[in-house]
């Protein structure tokens, strides 16, 4: 495993997974005339449902704003302003006022570029908003409500003591309080470019307007109850026509929510990169198929929605903007195991299919997907010129050859709904800091927009980091707690086995959780240099993950530290600092890993102990060709036995551990080795329990994702479903699944195309 300056790697360029480009205009998209009579038909629906309601009308605070605004609409701005204010305060209960009073207010700071910048409390600043120009009259008010009382809601659950307040749609989107849009820049030229939907340079802002592309004929493949009723949907909801409708891309069923796409710089191992972007300068990267359809406050947490595959954006790059069942199915079970597993990530909110709409992916042949074994390579003449040790490393080169699809395949189209609290990358912050150290154009507009993305971050995701400080302090202390989860996220991939596989600086969030779940994979048998994605290099390969980790951090960091000192000295300083910081806690976090997977506890002796049983177990994993899960999960069997058992009892739990036989001896020193260095540390004790607490038994294995999608693709769920149920409790023994799923990879999952490796 590489060191802890692992940014200093030679710098591989990664092939992006690009759309198909060959697909650009769907051929089922509606005509206008059709989109008109669909929106008279939902408008006639709409205005059925208004009169019911008003036949039950009852005089809530929010219902006094609605119909107060349509007096407000005739007034003077500022006097709109006032009424908008006097009337809240009235229409708002006891418990409102509260919220009201705890509200965040920004306030500006100086940090030597343009002075102090103003900023107003969420409240405020959604009274103002209300009478923005465009906003019919009528739901002014309603808007500015939903802004102020976006959280009331939960606050009512928690004083009745109730555990949740589902609801159904409409409460859904009365949640809606988009911080993005409100904060930050919008791209100057997105009226000139409407409707955003082709590649094109985006010079300046921080989001692009867009609306998704609705998928034709939708089907509701899966959906998570957990993130449901996080989100405070009730059941109901789920299988409404109005939820698969506005979850597969029509905004026209819902008013009240916003759509956006973002741009991003792309860095790779800490190295900018711009040469594969459309334009050449790195105005093309962004969010290419992946469109936010709103922010929701519940229960006093901030959630993001974003459409995965909701259509073309600014930042498609030639692309359709859509993703593929099989990709959407690995999406949504891998990102819902991650957080039963204990690992910060976006999660999955539900899984939409086309019934008609379908694009053209390059995949493998029946011939590519046989793969070669490295059996296959054993008596290749090119290796006798080399040292046996090296014939290794050699044979897995050659495997690497030829492992490019060879066809193109027609697959349907689908959308996952992501949540995450926000979706804020490194390169999102890497971009503007880009910007202002390119030193051209307005200037102090660059500087602006690299505050503003900054002040977003600590907003959205570091309100509670040093809260009363100054402007330059916030940022110190955001830097510094970035560095703590980034190094957190890395020690959890490694201890179960995850790589992500295209770690670059655009797919790093700010606040350490998993995203981008593409080219990611778990692995089967043990290597260090496992990546599941044919593009990823050594640099993103499973061992080496921390070091891309520091890589993104330093990359963080250069964003940061013009914000961070006067001078370049100074910014230096800090600079050098924060990454040697970093380095540390990159080192220590590595090193807990093996500590909690081998059982200990406490300090002190234990953490060299660990250290030194994990130098041998390594090789001996590697020689053995253990099943990494298999493994560590058994190991937590073998903890329950005494130094005295015999070779043959302690490598008994473990004999469908390897896909090659064991060295029987050296695993017994080392075991008894374990066995010993527990006890002396007083950790032997409920060691096993401990262990299966941090080694998962099930993680979402690439051949098991496989067997769900290809069901999947004729029409059988049920394999999406049980995999889902599976990974609801990945550390519990669940009998009932341990023979179809408890076991080795099958032979074929190990060197066939489109299951050990993917592009």
């Amino acid at each position: 495993m590489q060191g802890g300056h692992g940014w200093y790697f030679d710098t591989v360029t990664a092939t992006d997974l690009r759309e198909d480009p060959d697909h650009e205009d769907p051929a089922w998209e509606k005509t206008k005339r059709q989109r008109k009579r669909d929106k008279e038909k939902q408008k006639k629906a709409r205005q059925q449902q208004q009169k019911l309601d008003r036949q039950h009308q009852n005089w809530s605070p929010t219902s006094i704003l609605t119909i107060s605004s349509r007096f407000l609409f005739a007034t003077t701005r500022g006097v709109r302003r006032v009424l908008v204010i006097v009337l809240t305060i009235y229409g708002s209960s006891t418990l409102h006022r509260q919220q009201l009073a705890r509200m965040p207010t920004f306030q500006g700071q100086t940090s030597g570029w343009q002075g102090s910048i103003p900023f107003f409390s969420l409240a405020a600043n959604a009274v103002i908003r209300c009478g923005r120009p465009g906003l019919r009259p009528a739901k002014r008010f309603a808007r500015a409500a939903g802004m102020v009382f976006a959280t009331s809601t939960a606050d009512a659950a928690s004083a009745s003591g109730s555990s949740a307040q589902l609801g159904g749609f409409d409460k859904f989107v009365g949640n809606a309080d988009h911080s993005w849009t409100r904060q930050l820049s919008s791209d100057p030229e997105a009226d000139k470019y409407a409707p955003n939907r082709k590649s094109r340079e985006v010079r300046s802002g921080h989001y692009v307007k867009v609306r998704p592309v609705p998928l034709p004929e939708p089907t509701l493949v899966i959906h998570s109850p957990a993130m449901a009723t996080t989100l405070g949907l009730e059941e109901g909801v789920i299988t409404s026509e109005q939820f698969i409708s506005f979850f597969s891309g029509d905004q026209d069923q819902v008013e009240g929510l916003e759509s956006w796409a973002t741009p991003y710089a792309l860095s790779i191992m800490g190295t900018p990169q711009s040469q594969n972007c459309p334009f050449g300068n790195g105005n093309g990267y962004g969010d290419g198929r992946a469109i936010s359809i709103g922010e929701v406050v519940v229960e006093g947490q901030r959630w993001e929605l974003q459409l995965k595959g909701g259509g073309p954006t600014p930042f498609c790059r030639g692309g359709d903007g859509r993703a593929v069942l099989r990709s959407s199915i690995r999406e949504f079970l891998a990102s819902e195991a991650m957080h039963n597993l204990g690992v910060p990530t976006t999660r999955a909110l539900s899984l939409i299919v086309s019934g008609k709409e379908t694009s053209r992916r390059p995949w493998y042949s029946e011939r590519a997907q046989k793969g070669m074994a490295a059996e296959d390579f054993a008596n290749d003449p090119r290796l006798k010129q080399f040292p046996k040790e090296m014939h290794q490393m050699l044979i897995r080169q050659l495997q690497q050859q030829g492992r490019d699809p060879d066809v193109m395949i027609i697959e349907p189209c689908a959308i996952t709904t992501r949540v995450s609290p926000s979706f804020l990358r490194v390169g999102h912050l890497d971009l503007f800091a880009r910007r202002v150290a390119n030193n051209s154009g307005d200037v102090s507009l660059r500087r602006e927009q690299l505050r503003q993305i900054v002040e977003h971050a600590l907003f959205r995701e570091f309100p509670d980091v040093a809260p009363e400080g100054t402007f330059e302090e916030r940022v110190a202390a955001m830097l510094g707690e970035c560095s703590k989860r980034i190094a957190a996220l890395m020690a959890d991939w490694l201890r179960i086995g995850f790589c992500q596989g295209n770690f670059n600086a655009d797919n790093c969030l700010v606040a350490g959780r998993t995203m981008d779940y593409g080219p990611f994979g778990w692995m089967d048998e043990y290597d260090p240099l496992f990546a599941k994605w044919v593009g990823s290099g050594e640099h993103y390969a499973y061992a080496n993950q921390p070091g891309a980790g520091l890589a993104n951090f330093q990359t963080l960091a250069l964003a940061l530290a013009p914000l961070l000192g006067s001078t370049p000295t100074e910014q230096q300083e800090v600079l050098e600092t924060a990454v040697s910081t970093a380095v540390d806690e990159m080192e220590a976090a590595v090193a807990g890993v093996y500590h909690r997977k081998l059982g200990f506890v406490g300090e002190g002796g234990t953490a060299e102990a660990a250290a030194n049983l994990w130098k041998t177990l390594e090789p001996l994993m590697r020689s053995s060709r253990a099943d990494f899960i298999l493994l560590w999960r058994q190991l937590a069997e073998v903890a329950t036995l005494s130094t005295s058992a015999s070779d043959d009892e302690l490598l008994q739990p473990l004999q469908d551990a390897f896909y090659a036989p064991p060295q029987k001896e050296a695993w017994g020193a080392w075991l008894r080795e374990w066995l010993a260095a527990l006890e002396a540390a007083g950790s032997k004790e409920s060691a096993s329990e401990r262990m299966k607490a941090v080694n998962p038994k099930y993680v979402p294995r690439e051949w098991m994702l496989v067997e769900a999608y290809d069901a999947a693709s004729g029409g059988d769920y049920s394999i999406v479903h049980d995999l889902h149920t599976l990974f609801l409790k990945p550390y519990d023994e669940q009998p009932e699944f341990s023979e179809k799923y408890y076991r080795r990879a099958p032979d074929t999952a190990l060197n066939r195309g489109g299951t050990a490796f993917m592009s």
